[in-house]
């Protein structure tokens, strides 16, 4: 079953996507996810130039020895661009492979380890009044579990709230859904973390009175704060009995989290922005984390985030796998399929992709009762409608970067 054409598909519904599309001899197709926010147009280049040529021709049943050779043959090793790349190749494959087996993919996985996958939505407001109607609001869509990102008074404008001021071209666009916005420079945002730190325990607490004990509750620190201040966060947040608090430190500095644990309970999920098992071998060795956050679209596709599970696995860490909407349909479900059948499921993030986006993908997986599942048909069970993409250009568009008052630049 040899690969025969392989085209690197642009498109842009409700926001940027980078689709890979594999053909064989035989007329089998898969779909890789190769979208990397903000960067797009690297990893086409990455892509269209280095990783085509060297796919024409080759086996495709062989996943494994292709992405060892897209991975050692380039001698520059790891990253996004690169491994965004190698994911979309690795899950074009295995939606091939999948469709020859006439089986859904999670089958050749090894089988449904559960009936279904917990999913966590994205609740958020700028006053306690905004947030509670945005925690009923997914409520009502059946979400069992929930992120809570609130405005902190005296910042304009912040990660995660949806109701964020769009710039010109993104207005009426929920700004958590879609924080690129599109123009030719990227936005800049305010951030202090010392307000932040006294604001977000009186918001959980507020939750807890209105929503009670039993729902779970999520928080992502976005990589803002110094070890110290996370322990700070981590403790303060300890009475409201989070589910995780994410990113709570840029994760660059791994030994970080040795005093983030020191300090607290609250459980730590850790590495959205991680690519190979090379970023997670000390934290999850040493229990620094409790949640593995890649998403396959940025980590080398199903054959190597499977590896880091297994690995994470053997301490009990679970998986928490990346799923906003920068990850289009076809990484989504990949991710579904893997976390059906891998023991160590955690939760899945998902944010609901717009009209337009779910016209341009076809989509299998179904969202019921609060829980996702990838469906039955061979393969990913994802299709690109290749003349519905092409009435959606590319558009230039960046995620936004942080100052604090005095100009310095910080993490966003």
């Amino acid at each position: 079953m040899i690969i025969d054409k392989a085209e690197v598909i642009v498109t842009s519904p409700d926001r940027n996507f980078v689709t890979l599309k594999l053909t064989t001899d035989d007329g089998l197709t898969g779909l890789g996810d190769a979208t990397l926010n903000g960067r797009e147009l690297a990893v086409v280049a990455y892509l269209t130039e280095h990783v085509v040529p060297l796919l024409l021709g080759r086996d495709a049943h062989r996943i494994e020895d292709t992405w060892q050779f897209l991975y050692r043959s380039a001698y520059w090793r790891r990253g996004p661009v690169t491994m965004a790349a190698i994911s979309a190749v690795d899950v074009a494959l295995w939606d091939i492979k999948a469709k020859a087996a006439g089986m859904p993919l999670y089958q050749l996985l090894g089988g449904a380890s559960r009936t279904g996958l917990m999913a966590y939505g994205h609740a958020s407001g700028k006053t306690l009044d905004e947030l509670f109607d945005s925690v009923r609001a997914h409520q009502a869509q059946g979400y069992q579990a929930i992120r809570i990102q609130s405005g902190v008074p005296g910042l304009r404008a912040i990660y995660g709230i949806a109701s964020n001021d769009g710039l010109p071209g993104n207005e009426g666009v929920r700004y958590d859904h879609e924080p690129a916005q599109r123009g030719a420079l990227p936005a800049e945002e305010d951030w202090d973390t010392r307000a932040y730190l006294r604001h977000i325990p009186t918001v959980f607490e507020a939750v807890r009175n209105e929503f009670g004990p039993e729902v779970p509750l999520l928080h992502d620190g976005h990589h803002r704060m110094t070890p110290i201040q996370a322990a700070k966060l981590g403790k303060s947040l300890e009475p409201y009995d989070l589910f995780w608090l994410e990113d709570c430190t840029p994760a660059e500095n791994q030994e970080a989290l040795r005093l983030v644990r020191q300090h607290t309970t609250t459980p730590l999920a850790i590495g959205e922005i991680f690519n190979t098992v090379y970023d997670y071998q000390q934290i999850i060795r040493e229990q620094l984390i409790d949640y593995v956050r890649s998403a396959v679209t940025h980590t080398g596709g199903i054959t190597h985030l499977k590896k880091i599970l297994d690995y994470a696995g053997q301490y009990q860490i679970k998986s928490g796998m990346h799923g906003p909407t920068d990850i289009s349909p076809v990484g989504m479900a990949a991710a579904m399929h893997l976390g059906l059948a891998i023991h160590n499921f955690g939760i899945q993030e998902y944010m609901q992709h717009g009209e337009r986006t779910n016209q341009v993908f076809e989509q299998s997986y179904r969202w019921e009762g609060g829980m996702l599942h990838p469906g039955d048909k061979p393969g990913l069970g994802v299709e690109l409608d290749v003349d519905e993409a092409g009435k959606y250009p590319y558009a230039t568009a960046y995620l936004p970067y942080n100052r604090l008052a005095d100009g310095t630049m910080h993490d966003w």
